[in-house]
């Protein structure tokens, strides 16, 4: 592997479950999360409703990008997220620093090829994947890996 290649499939996005988000697999270009609080109402005579909180909501991240098979990542990647989101399995979803988010779970998968070929092969492929936050955790913890990848125990840096 030459300079080059450590620089496109070295750095680590994103990890969910044990697949990797990296330039070599598939990169991500839009994250966006979104939250949600539960508030109930009771309806009052004369006033707005009064609001009690009532706990957390929906959790969700939405991660969006492109391959292009033999320049940027690799389509396989993105058959090997369907098989995943196929098993209905959660999967711990942890950031390139160290942060966890928790469990999530595969709720959609969107891909659109373009630039097709003579056998219909796409030139690029752009996904959407949609996940939604399963456990009850508060999440946010930090991780810290060693440079081969490996978990290192909190006190052990």
């Amino acid at each position: 592997m030459n300079d080059d290649d450590e620089q496109l499939h070295g750095s680590i996005l994103l990890a969910l479950g044990q697949f990797v988000f990296e330039l070599g697999t598939l990169a991500y270009q839009d994250f966006k999360r979104s939250n949600d609080w539960r508030h109930a109402s009771n309806s009052r005579v004369g006033a707005r409703p009064a609001y009690q909180f009532v706990g957390v909501g929906d959790d969700s991240i939405s991660l969006s990008g492109w391959v292009a098979p033999g320049q940027v990542g690799s389509y396989p990647s993105i058959a090997a997220l369907r098989a995943m989101g196929d098993s209905g399995q959660a999967f711990a979803l942890v950031g390139g620093t160290g942060e966890v988010f928790g469990q999530y779970v595969i709720k959609q998968l969107e891909e659109t090829g373009t630039f097709h070929d003579k056998r219909g092969r796409p030139g690029r492929v752009d996904f959407s994947l949609q996940l939604t936050r399963v456990d009850d955790n508060a999440g946010g913890d930090k991780v810290t890996v060693d440079d081969g990848g490996q978990y290192v125990a909190p006190g052990e840096e």
